[in-house]
């Protein structure tokens, strides 16, 4: 995990139920189990091909209905407490930041590595330096029960600890590697005491491995080591070993813990494919016999068809299909704890949750705890702040579904990864509705005043004629204050609400509106004028016109990243068509004439042509089918999820591959 935004954005583009768990689910029983004598979705068995593991179903029922989850960075690079947890690999970078602390605090990485924090050693002022947190039973700061009480206070429906990160050193007795902390350091199964606590408070357990990277770049920078134990640590075995190596830890980490979530950070492009795919099919076989539903997530080198994409510190702008999840932290500064620490505040971090959920995904929240085992008293704050809010108003979130528009308002947030969590404003309103689709919530993220104005549900948009109550949430769980007075026109619903001061403090506010039936159907938005993204439903990747190329060259698809190659201007040609044009280059989207399914959409230079108009066909949910007027085939993603892959033309059907929103810039 990079604590800091353009150290990975640089890299990959190098690259190309007990205690307070059973109250705050109250109602929302999120981490069921299948019942008994139910059959498991997908295969009864899985080999190691992208045609079996492709049939895993990627996100379960549970993990849907979960939302929240929390993860934390606590390991040896916890000890320097200096830089992030990438300390380990910059300590070498000679002039850096880290290795320049390390020559002062502890000596020349020549002379003192970074296994010595692992082995233990003195640093210059004479100060035994190890990582061996002790357990308060045995007179030292660290509870793991205490741990999971606090996930369990703060809303988590699923926690776990990172099991490994890109060091090397496995938080759980392995057989397969020496460098773990049963063997040194702590001479404790941190991983087993974690599991152990977390699922006895009733919450799934998430593992996280990050050693991918161990052997992939992390320790570039390290001269090689003198014996096989080193060369292991810092990954120099050379690549056979080292992929065998992951996949091994993997399987020590699936037998000896049964992960519900089995998480994984990047660079998994790297790792020799025969290995990810053993790896996926032994998981789900294992699942299998054990009865249950699992999560592997990725953020790359798997699909979104079996697994679960994971945005770090970000998410998308808009709904995204299928089912995502976003890690992000409650640090601006870093993913473990370090001297001086910042963090982001407690409606940032809500408010981030919120939206996300309104886009069809869940989030896991990182917290940095001390070395020793301290959580310290900041982190707790924000947690049981979260809690909190989650205990009161929980039924907006847990067990929801994303409606057909997640919000509206000025705060825009994510639209990819690694983007900033930012606190909402009184006129930002996100929206989730429950399973059976009766009930929708607005939630307003700060007190609109006196009187509540939602746009989305303007009389132009949604017939309200079966809309039977209107409430607002709170203060307490399961407390509900009716809101009679309200009125449609085509500028939004307005909603009278209880006074223009806030009644009671919260860190957003939730208006339940229920149906005599279904949630009616929501017509189209106005379109944008100006410049514009186009999501793909399905990959989620926006259409690409690939920067200053050619005529003639083909319309990509690519993650987010608000650059101009992927904002396009809808010119209405006043007929019922219009122009797609690109604002790096001036071209059109093109048909080039090809009424063949899979042919490839290119861009061309504008010449009024019918292969270059198009017709914005409304599908509902605010969903487009974009269809050439020359050819009668619609933009598609097909499926495709990597980026700069291909846009191509397909004869329009239901499929969410020809699917678009569009979203002004």
């Amino acid at each position: 995990m990079s604590p800091v935004p353009r150290n990975r954005r640089a890299f990959l583009t190098a690259l190309g139920a007990a205690g307070a768990a059973t109250a705050l689910s109250g109602t929302f029983d999120v981490l069921r189990s299948v019942p008994a004598g139910a059959t498991i979705p997908g295969p009864a068995s899985y080999s190691p091909t992208w045609a079996s593991v492709d049939q895993h179903p990627p996100a379960p029922e549970w993990f849907q209905d979960a939302k929240f989850g929390i993860y934390f960075h606590w390991g040896v690079f916890s000890v320097p407490a200096y830089d992030n947890e990438w300390y380990p690999r910059n300590m070498y970078i000679a002039g850096s930041a880290a290795n320049t602390h390390h020559k002062s605090v502890f000596g020349d990485p020549a002379a003192w590595p970074y296994h010595n924090f692992i082995d233990g050693a003195r640093d210059k002022n004479g100060n035994h330096v190890q990582f061996a947190p002790k357990l308060r039973s045995a007179g030292g700061n660290f509870d793991p029960v205490e741990w999971a009480q606090l996930f369990a206070d703060a809303g988590a429906k699923f926690a776990g600890p990172v099991a490994e990160h890109h060091d090397g050193f496995s938080m759980w007795n392995s057989a397969v590697n020496e460098w773990n902390s049963v063997a040194k350091g702590p001479r404790l199964d941190l991983v087993r005491l974690h599991a152990d606590a977390i699922r006895a408070k009733g919450m799934k357990l998430m593992v996280a491995m990050h050693h991918a990277y161990n052997f992939t770049g992390f320790y570039e920078h390290v001269p090689t080591q003198s014996t096989t134990t080193l060369r292991k640590l810092y990954g120099q075995l050379g690549a056979t070993a080292e992929n065998q190596l992951w996949y091994d830890k993997l399987k020590e980490v699936i037998d000896n813990f049964q992960p519900d979530i089995l998480w994984q950070d990047f660079n998994l492009s790297a790792v020799d494919e025969a290995q990810r795919l053993k790896f996926l099919a032994y998981y789900y076989n294992k699942a299998v016999a054990w009865d249950k539903e699992v999560v592997a997530t990725y953020k790359d080198g798997f699909n979104t068809r079996g697994e679960v994409f994971d945005f770090e510190r970000g998410g998308p702008a808009e709904i995204q299909n299928p089912y995502w999840l976003t890690d992000d932290s409650i640090s601006s500064s870093s993913w473990c704890y370090t001297v001086g620490i910042g963090y982001y505040s407690l409606n940032a971090m809500l408010h981030s949750l919120i939206d996300r959920v309104s886009k069809n995904g869940n989030m896991v929240l990182n917290i940095a705890p001390m070395a020793d085992g301290t959580i310290p008293a900041d982190q707790r704050t924000i947690l049981l702040g979260m809690g909190d809010y989650l205990r009161r108003f929980g039924e907006s979130i847990y067990a929801t579904r994303a409606w057909s528009a997640y919000g509206e308002g000025p705060t825009k947030m994510g639209g990819g990864s690694f983007t900033t969590p930012r606190a909402g404003t009184s006129t930002d309103i996100r929206f989730t509705r429950n399973k059976a689709g009766t009930v929708l919530y607005a939630t307003v993220l700060g007190w609109p005043g006196s009187t509540l104005n939602i746009t989305t549900l303007s009389s132009t948009r949604i017939n309200l004629g079966t809309l039977t109550s209107v409430q607002l949430l709170g203060p307490g769980a399961g407390s509900y204050t009716n809101l009679p007075n309200r009125s449609q026109d085509g500028s939004g619903l307005h909603i009278t609400m209880p006074s223009s001061g806030a009644p009671f403090a919260a860190p957003a506010y939730v208006v339940k509106l229920t149906f005599s039936g279904q949630i009616p159907a929501l017509g189209a938005a106005p379109l944008p004028t100006g410049w514009a993204r186009l999501s793909n439903v399905t990959t989620g990747l926006a259409l690409d016109g690939g920067g200053s190329v050619a005529a003639g060259s083909v319309v990509k698809q690519w993650t987010w990243d608000g650059s101009p190659n992927l904002q396009w201007q809808l010119v209405d040609l006043g007929t019922g068509y219009h122009r797609l044009v690109n604002r790096t280059n001036g071209m059109v989207a093109d048909s080039a004439g090809a009424t063949a399914n899979g042919a490839a959409a290119v861009q061309n230079t504008w010449n009024g042509g019918v292969n270059q108009q198009w017709r914005l066909n409304h599908v509902g949910g605010g969903r487009y089918q974009i269809i050439n007027r020359g050819t009668g085939t619609a933009l598609d993603g097909a499926g495709n999820a990597t980026s700069g892959s291909t846009v191509v033309l397909w004869t329009p059907n239901n499929s969410t591959n020809n699917q678009w929103t569009i979203s002004a810039v």
